[in-house]
């Protein structure tokens, strides 16, 4: 089992920014990549960033391309996303997401794919 808790969400305005924290127990965290989804209401989860085991592979949505960042920090069971530019269209509850770390598992995108899930952050980007 891996559990994971995510924290930093919270309400800003359209052009700031947020870094969102997930910390992870349970499993060797470096055995899995992570990733982080997001839920608005009435959407389905969708994917947001992957990052492999070591941090030095990702995969972004086109959608955040060039406005998030996501790293990890093995030694303390850490991944982080920094979001930066945010849109009133990035509102939504942030989900962080754990799945083993094959070779090309940080690229899923399917919420199905992974199989352990933290609880949720609410971001909120007003205008």
């Amino acid at each position: 089992q891996v559990q994971l808790v995510e924290s930093g969400g919270g309400l800003v305005q359209v052009g700031g920014s947020l870094r969102l924290s997930c910390a992870a127990s349970g499993r060797t965290f470096s055995n899995y990549a992570m990733g982080w989804f997001r839920q608005a209401p009435g959407k389905e989860r969708e994917f947001v960033v992957g990052i492999n085991w070591s941090g030095g592979r990702t995969n972004y949505a086109d959608s955040v391309k060039g406005r998030f960042t996501i790293s990890r920090d093995n030694a303390k069971n850490m991944v982080y996303l920094q979001m930066n530019s945010l849109k009133s269209e990035d509102t939504a509850v942030y989900y962080c997401a754990a799945v083993r770390g094959l070779s090309d598992s940080y690229a899923y995108t399917r919420p199905v794919d992974y199989a352990y899930w933290g609880q949720g952050t609410q971001v909120t980007v007003s205008s």
